[in-house]
Parts: structure tokens; C-alpha cells; sequence
């Protein structure tokens, strides 16, 4: 069983890589790619995103959106505010344990909900 901090760390990566895929697949010039996708990625739009999509999370994966949340971090956020910082690390847990528990399926649907939302 690894730890929440250990999930958000595969987390971070999946997500990442989801993103950059979607903006690819959407057809976004090379200057477009990294603007748009801080704007999926950054803490505050993570804590956002979290709070937007609980409805349609079961109990378990916010059981992981809240180890991750809850997780002593060692280290403080540059540009986030403390709050926003620990419900990122939640998402990327959630996001973690979808991609080693092989939840394909799970985490597209998830995914999918997150690019219908408005993000600024």
C-alpha cells in the first residue's frame, strides 16, 4: 500500500499527461500547449476542479481525494495558497490510485467531466 503522498506523486504525472494529450487532441499551436494546460494544473485550478466533480465521485475515491488532503507535506506551496496546495495533492492521490489500480475507464469518465468544465 504506498502512501497518499506516493499517489499524488503518479498522480501529478497521469494527470499531466491527460491534459497534455486533450490540448494536443484539440488542436492547440506550440505557444497555445503550456498556457492552457497551467490552467488545468496549477493548485488552484486542481482544488477547483475537486470541489466541481465530488458529486459524481463514490466514497472511496473521496476517501483518497481526503488522505491526500489530509497528508503531512514537508514542503510549502511557491504560488498556492496552503488549502488549494492540500486539495491538489487529494486529486493527484485520486488520480494516482485510478492509474495503479487500473481504473482506465474511471479516470477517463473523471477526465472527461473535468474538460466540460469552465476553467479559467
Amino acid at each position: 500500500m504506498l502512501s497518499p503522498l506516493q499517489l499524488a506523486y503518479i498522480g501529478d504525472a497521469v494527470y499531466e499527461l491527460l491534459v497534455r494529450t486533450y490540448l494536443l487532441n484539440i488542436g492547440l499551436n506550440v505557444n497555445e500547449l503550456h498556457k492552457s494546460a497551467t490552467k488545468y494544473v496549477k493548485s488552484k485550478a486542481q482544488a477547483d476542479i475537486t470541489h466541481s466533480i465530488e458529486e459524481i465521485l463514490t466514497d472511496e475515491e473521496k476517501s483518497y481525494i481526503k488522505r491526500g488532503r489530509n497528508a503531512k507535506i514537508h514542503s510549502s506551496p511557491k504560488n498556492a495558497d496552503i488549502l488549494e496546495y492540500k486539495y491538489a495533492t487529494g486529486f493527484e492521490c485520486l488520480f494516482g490510485y485510478l492509474f495503479l489500480t487500473g481504473e482506465d475507464l474511471r479516470m477517463k469518465e473523471i477526465f472527461d467531466r473535468i474538460t466540460a468544465l469552465d476553467i479559467k
